[in-house]
């Protein structure tokens, strides 16, 4: 077989014609690439997948053909373990190579990139038993897939269970007395060090968002929190409980010998080459400590709002509402329903050259070039109150504050809207229209609420379907019945701007095909991969002002729908639906909690 060794431009301008005769870019969008890559220093292949300009195994299926090597989808696969195990694990991460399949003595190989000095490994390896090598290229998704059959989370654990048991010179089901301190050295030892390294890394490897290391009578409990749903990852031995924390503890630079109050941290690791930055809490049990730890990916970078997935009229009330010089943008939700990624979403459209943008957040989950990003610190007096103080006295023209939390946060970001800047806030509500009377429950004067607030957001998360294992599914009569009545009660234009072939509800029921979690290896056998967004949005127009600053008890959602298109957090659930995003279960789950 012959591969093609080119420079790194030399392949990318064959590649990137080869995407302009397949018409997926054209000659114009080719050059602004190449420009926006050379400017950001990023790979192609990279930038493609992440503007979702194509999906990551087409990418690889053309690149395939630019190196002229046949393509292999590994995302479904399960590799045998003798087969796997041909090349060594260090030589597989190394080069980003994988042995996935065997017949007779040709052994099938998978590589991300084409490498002369893997390709002298494998052939190294290969030279007692005469094997013939077939290379194919793979996606670095589905390398990594196989990769982690290496790596299961059980094995790793047992192993330095193991190790840390003959170190001891005892038997691991031994539990410690509560009186008992853990030493420096068992804190510090590799096997202790080893358990929390791997249960960090498969944490961040699972796209999870939290870590929680729950104590028991009799063992010690990991879940992750994977896409809002927590997992239970692996059960430890209840005498290396207390060692796993004070580990945590240790990284974190938090008090060791302090057990009986909550202790909060942070930790900056390199996970699998690259930063990631942890929230480290702790909180006193019965008799010990349990640890959460919140994972803040900061080099993923924020989402657009786009790829979150609002509906076309949130996205130009949002618009509109970013594009006010003054006044108060608020992002209502329970804890986890995405309301901080949206506001970062906002900031990146209003991010530029002329406009100084300062923030106030606990903790910064995104670092923004061009941005003054600050971290409040309440046990030192740098509350969101005092900082906002100081903020005003930095010329911004936008202020983010990560959240509003009492009544005098409330009252500057109110003061500080009066005085000509946007700020953009959090608050914790069920609905958009919540937000006017949480405010007035922060003695916020009405004739100040009306004049300041201009757009709320109400939002949730929802699980999106795999696409790779989602399968069609009938629906139960009460569920159609419901899901009918949330359409009829939305106005026909905006939901028309969402499915194009909508006349009435009972025919876009039928017509369009709804869908149900099934689960597959790509997916983790969830059913679901990642998530989108389902949300409402009001724009407190002239009409609404009138009626906050009157204190009118008709105040409410039907009032909105008068003055202006509004469509709720559960009709945009059912829209979500009939698009094939996700089920009706899942829209029911995170709209009723």
């Amino acid at each position: 077989m012959r591969i093609i060794f080119t420079t790194i431009m030399d392949k990318n301008e064959q590649l990137l014609s080869l995407l302009q005769a397949k018409k997926i870019i054209s000659a114009d969008k080719a050059a602004e690439i190449k420009k926006l890559i050379l400017k950001n220093k990023e790979s192609l292949s990279s930038f493609l997948v992440g503007q979702k300009i194509i999906d990551e195994e087409k990418l690889t299926e053309f690149r395939a053909e630019v190196f002229n090597l046949p393509y292999y989808n590994l995302t479904n696969e399960e590799v045998p373990e003798a087969i796997l195990n041909f090349l060594p694990e260090e030589i597989a991460k190394t080069y980003k190579i994988v042995c996935f399949g065997r017949e007779e003595k040709v052994l099938k190989i998978g590589l991300v990139e084409p490498n002369l000095k893997a390709m002298e490994a494998i052939n190294f390896l290969t030279a007692d038993d005469k094997s013939q090598v077939k290379y194919f290229l793979v996606s670095a998704a589905g390398w990594q897939k196989v990769f982690k059959q290496y790596q299961k989370i059980e094995q790793e654990i047992s192993s330095a269970l193991e190790v840390k048991a003959k170190e001891e010179g005892e038997e691991l089901v031994t539990v410690k007395t509560d009186s008992e301190e853990v030493s420096a050295e068992d804190i510090n030892s590799a096997p202790v060090s080893r358990i929390v390294s791997v249960i960090i890394r498969h944490a961040v490897e699972a796209r999870a968002s939290d870590i929680h290391i729950e104590p028991y009578a009799n063992d010690s409990r990991v879940r992750y929190r994977i896409d809002g749903i927590l997992h239970t990852s692996l059960s430890l031995p209840k005498s290396v409980h207390n060692a796993i924390i004070a580990r945590i503890k240790v990284l974190a630079k938090l008090k060791l010998d302090e057990t009986r109050i909550p202790q909060d941290g942070r930790i900056r690791l390199v996970v699998n080459n690259r930063e990631v930055d942890f929230r480290i809490s702790t909180l006193p049990l019965v008799n010990r400590e349990k640890v959460v730890m919140r994972i803040l990916d900061t080099s993923k970078g924020a989402p657009s709002l786009e790829q979150l997935g609002f509906n076309k009229l949130a996205l130009r009330r949002i618009e509109e509402g970013s594009k006010k010089t003054s006044g108060i943008f608020l992002v209502t939700g329970p804890t986890g329903s995405g309301k901080t990624t949206t506001l970062y979403a906002m900031l990146n459209i209003l991010n530029q050259e002329g406009v100084n943008i300062s923030t106030l957040e606990d903790p910064i989950e995104y670092e923004i070039k061009g941005i003054n990003q600050s971290q409040v610190r309440p046990k030192i007096g740098f509350s969101f109150a005092s900082g906002l103080r100081s903020i005003l006295r930095q010329d911004p023209n936008i202020i983010m504050v990560g959240e509003i939390r009492d009544e005098e946060t409330a009252e500057l970001s109110i003061h500080s809207s009066l005085t000509g800047h946007l700020v953009l806030s959090t608050l914790h509500t069920n609905d958009a229209l919540g937000a006017v009377f949480r405010l007035l429950d922060m003695k916020i004067e009405r004739f100040l609420l009306a004049s300041t607030l201009k757009t709320v957001i109400a939002q949730r998360l929802a699980r999106r379907l795999c696409p790779h294992c989602k399968k069609e599914t009938k629906l139960s009569p009460d569920a159609i019945a419901e899901m009918t009545a949330e359409l009829q009660n939305a106005p026909a234009e905006v939901i028309k701007q969402e499915l194009s072939e909508f006349s009435t509800p009972e025919q876009a029921l039928a017509k369009y095909k709804i869908f149900q979690a099934v689960g597959c290896p790509r997916c983790e056998n969830t059913g679901y991969s990642d998530r989108v967004a389902i949300a409402e949005v009001i724009e407190i127009n002239d009409a609404l002002r009138e009626l906050i600053n009157n204190g009118d008890q008709n105040l409410n959602i039907e009032a909105v729908k008068k003055t202006e298109e509004f469509l709720s957090i559960k009709q945009d659930g059912v829209l979500k639906v009939l698009q094939g995003q996700t089920s009706w279960e899942e829209v029911l789950r995170v709209v009723e909690s």
